[in-house]
């Protein structure tokens, strides 16, 4: 009976991980259920002029899709429930909610537009119902208000005492109300704790009602369906944020596998595993969250090597999370959205976020970048110049993807300045190299003048980054008036451009690769120091960390320690540049080597498997490190 109580109580302390051996004996469970349901034989084959319509063991294939789904959802229910307790009772709500939101959303839309008394309609020029917007309004109005109290009730409170002068103290009524339903009052009233993964469904609810708005796709008929579509458990808590358009429809084909595809789902899982564990934990383990935790106690060369490893830490950790994620989907016959695509390869800040986790991406662009008015209007006010409207609404949708990673105004400031490194760029590759010569001269003029002038080790870093800008542009710029001079010597010097051009262009992209990284790596100062934080205090905390650090970054250096430290720390160093060079290898190496592997016998595959998953296992150091995207 102890062990049943075990296995069905929640522990806040040992939630369901996909790095623990519990989750892969749970999922063990759950596969062999599901292989019951699928019947994993193969199918008849389909008669001339149609689909078999039941299964080898003569079960309609649509009574068996109906039994996966609801199973299915019954598990990631389940799951959701090991991961947050009671907090699942908001995930069944704003299920039955959106879903009976969207289908009224719908039935109004479908409709004959009404007309008042005199004539006039009762739609606006869009032609949608006014109803229709109503609705949708009040599914918008849940989904955030529910976000907003349970993720930004301190941040917004402090926001508001600071600028009044009020002493208002945040209040969890949801735990008071709770409270009246049990004699033990249980629940604390002074505090609101952050129910896991609750940005990434409540994305994905909002999706659907405004998609069936938009007429994108029609609501789902049956409620079960549509609960496992947002429970779906392999990213219910970190995503990818998976629209309705791209998985609804797989509900209702039937299931295929083969043995490639077992292949590549394992080939995903073992390489999620290694990231998690191999590169990120240990990463964290070992030297991160020694420096993050206490900056002043390490010299300017070890919080700074901490902080680029805490680059490579943030995507072995996310995009591991997601390579599980499809790899266990894809066991299932599903398939989830790429998430990334190597961003550490961009060119500038613009690529980065079209090759870091695309789906959120995706999701700002079609429902709050294109809302707010694209390159056409800004704020519902139209403006003639496309760039100048594009620029700010790319802005504010930077903002606003900032504090929806965090409630603090660290993430404010990420967010702020990987907008304005956005603009900065889509600006500067319009300009004529001329101008960009004497900004650059004048602002590295302004840069030398700050850093003689101010004693502050920030402008010591602005210098040596300004430096290292001027150095690059100076050189693109002279190589620049070499080819306007090749150009007007005509084919006497071909083959000398030829030659050099391709050189240039390498170097070029090089070093605008670089740039892009040293800028992403420093924006994430500012994410780190507000990772992981009582909301109560974690805006004052996060800047006391951000700001010690870029201290020590640019005063406190000691170039002494360094051979001490690359010894000390080898292993540590041995990792993060064998990331990296994995990181950076061409897509063509990876896409081969991940197709040789799934077409591996399958015993090569599970002995590989199995030798994978005993030496990541010994990495581990450290009680296993939740996922850093668990907190949005």
């Amino acid at each position: 009976m102890e062990f049943l109580r075990h296995i069905f109580a929640f522990d806040s302390n040992s939630p369901l991980l996909f790095t623990q051996f519990y989750f892969w004996a749970f999922f063990a469970l759950v596969y062999a259920v599901f292989a019951l349901i699928m019947d994993f034989r193969p199918i008849a084959k389909r008669p001339i002029g149609g689909t078999p319509s039941h299964s080898p063991s003569g079960r309609p294939i649509t009574t068996k899709l109906h039994l996966r789904n609801i199973f299915l959802m019954a598990v990631s229910w389940f799951f959701y429930y090991k991961t947050s307790g009671l907090f699942l009772l908001i995930l069944i709500f704003v299920t039955i909610s959106d879903w009976l939101i969207a289908k009224r959303i719908y039935a109004c839309q479908s409709s004959p537009i009404s007309h008042s008394p005199n004539g006039a309609s009762n739609s606006p020029q869009s032609g949608r119902p006014i109803a229709a917007k109503m609705w949708l309004a009040l599914s918008v109005v849940i989904d955030l208000g529910l976000l907003c109290y349970f993720k930004y009730a301190y941040f917004f409170t402090n926001v508001v005492n600071d600028l009044l002068g009020t002493e208002f103290a945040v209040f969890d009524l949801f735990a008071y109300i709770g409270n009246g339903f049990s004699e033990s009052g249980r629940f604390m009233v002074d505090k609101i704790i952050l129910p896991v993964g609750i940005s990434f469904y409540l994305f994905q609810v909002m999706s659907y009602t405004i998609d069936v708005y938009r007429g994108h796709v029609k609501p789902v008929k049956n409620i079960l369906d549509f609960g496992f579509y947002v429970s779906f458990f392999p990213q219910l808590v970190a995503g990818p944020i998976v629209r309705a358009s791209e998985f609804i429809p797989q509900l209702y084909k039937p299931f295929r596998v083969s043995r490639r595809l077992v292949g590549l789902a394992i080939f995903w899982v073992l390489n999620g595993l290694i990231k998690k564990i191999v590169l990120s934990d240990y990463l964290a383990v070992n030297l991160i969250d020694r420096v993050f935790d206490n900056p002043l106690l390490f010299s300017g060369f070890e919080n700074l090597f901490a902080l680029f490893a805490y680059s490579l830490q943030v995507y072995a950790d996310f995009s591991g999370y997601t390579d599980i994620a499809i790899g266990i989907a894809m066991l299932m016959g599903f398939y989830l959205p790429q998430n990334f695509d190597s961003p550490y390869k961009s060119r500038n800040p613009q690529e980065f976020w079209r090759r870091w986790h695309m789906s959120l991406s995706r999701w700002l662009k079609s429902y709050l970048y294109i809302p707010l008015g694209g390159n056409r209007s800004v704020l519902g006010k139209p403006i003639k110049n496309k760039i100048t409207a594009g620029n700010i609404n790319s802005f504010i949708t930077m903002l606003l993807g900032g504090l929806w990673h965090g409630a603090s105004w660290n993430f404010v400031i990420w967010g702020a300045l990987n907008g304005a490194g956005m603009i900065v760029y889509k600006v500067w590759a319009k300009m004529n190299w001329n101008i960009k010569m004497l900004l650059m001269t004048a602002l590295m003029g302004s840069l030398w003048g700050a850093y003689r002038m101010l004693n502050a080790p920030i402008w010591n870093l602005f210098f040596v980054w300004g430096l290292a800008l001027w150095i690059g542009t100076t050189v693109r710029y002279i190589y620049w008036w070499y080819e306007r001079i090749l150009m007007k010597r005509g084919n006497l010097l071909s083959p000398i451009a030829n030659t050099l051009s391709p050189i240039a262009n390498s170097l070029s992209t090089i070093w605008a690769v670089a740039q892009t990284f040293v800028f992403i790596t420093f924006t994430r100062l500012f994410f780190r120091s507000g990772s992981n934080l009582d909301p109560a205090t974690a805006s004052q905390e996060a800047w006391e960390t951000a700001k010690n650090m870029v201290n020590q970054i640019g005063g406190a250096w000691n170039s002494s320690i360094i051979p001490d430290f690359l010894w000390e720390y080898r292993n540590v160093v041995i990792l993060f540049v064998l990331g990296m060079v994995i990181h950076w290898l061409p897509s063509r190496l990876k896409r081969w080597y991940r197709v040789r592997f799934a077409l591996l016998p399958i015993w090569a595959i599970i002995l590989i498997a199995v030798m994978v998953v005993v030496g990541v296992y010994q990495f581990v150091t450290a009680d296993l490190q939740a996922f850093i995207y668990f907190q949005f």
